[in-house]
């Protein structure tokens, strides 16, 4: 009692700061139901209003939000998918293997870490025109698939795997995809849910590149359509509240079915450290 006592003001002040986080939110959903004159007015509104549904029908009409809402689900997930699976086979070869030069692979992948994304904008775009590749989905996930977090990450997770199970599942007859995938990724099942998290939200409010690469309004994302709603003399701010309220609905539901797995690799990270 009395320790729960000592923490309450702990507690208040973690309340307070939780309180104060989900007023953007909360004010995003205020603003999409109003017209953008009420979202100016004085006094600002505070209670939702009775435009939702027409903001809705002009954000659908404006920038096709259906079609954009997809081709942004296809090319998060597409991307997430294969990003993972090259990252966590790479961070387990560098794991796990003994070669020459792993080391110096290893340094490779981090110091490309330390390029900025800007610089390689250029050349990227050269690639893609030259293989034909610009305004097309494949564009945006083939060039970044081998993500250099995600290696090293995974690389960590697979480093305090026993070898000695491995090498029981190669003298029981296991080949080394099935040794890996059935025996090694299981167990970094944590840190592969924050890698899926992280990829996902990375890939999903991507901008610049699909800016560059994209020029039909049908192969849009959801960063590049709503940007559309930006003129020079005009900015649709009900419209762009709402696009931006449905655009965290699919983070939400990635973060609501990985967050057991990752709320558990940082807990066991905690206890082992």
């Amino acid at each position: 009692m009395m320790q729960t006592l000592r923490r309450s003001p702990l507690y208040v002040l973690l309340a307070l700061g939780a309180a104060v986080s989900l007023v953007p939110f909360l004010w995003m959903v205020i603003a999409s139901t109003h017209t953008t004159a009420e979202i100016f007015s004085t006094p600002m509104p505070l209670l939702p209003g009775g435009e939702l549904w027409t903001n809705l029908a002009r954000l659908q009409a404006e920038t096709g939000f259906a079609r954009v809402m997809l081709n942004s689900v296809l090319v998060a997930t597409l991307y997430t998918v294969f990003s993972c699976i090259v990252s966590a086979m790479c961070g387990y070869g560098l794991a796990k293997y003994r070669f020459r030069g792993r080391g110096l692979m290893l340094g490779g992948v981090l110091l490309t870490m330390m390029i900025p994304g800007q610089v390689l904008l250029v050349p990227l775009f050269q690639m893609m025109a030259s293989v034909g590749w610009i305004n097309s989905f494949q564009a945006l996930i083939l060039p970044f698939l081998a993500n250099a977090f995600g290696i090293f990450l995974m690389r960590q997770a697979f480093l305090d795997f026993p070898d000695s199970l491995i090498e029981s599942a190669r003298i029981d007859g296991a080949s080394e995809i099935r040794t890996f995938y059935r025996i090694v990724l299981p167990v970094a099942r944590p840190q592969l849910a924050a890698l899926v998290i992280y990829t996902f939200i990375s890939q999903w409010n991507s901008f610049i590149w699909p800016l560059l690469m994209l020029n039909s309004e049908e192969k849009y994302t959801l960063p590049v359509a709503l940007n559309t709603m930006v003129g020079l003399s005009r900015v649709d701010y009900s419209g762009l509240m709402l696009g931006s309220l449905l655009a965290t609905l699919p983070l939400l539901i990635v973060f609501l079915l990985f967050q057991k797995q990752f709320i558990s690799g940082l807990m066991g990270g905690a206890v082992k450290g």
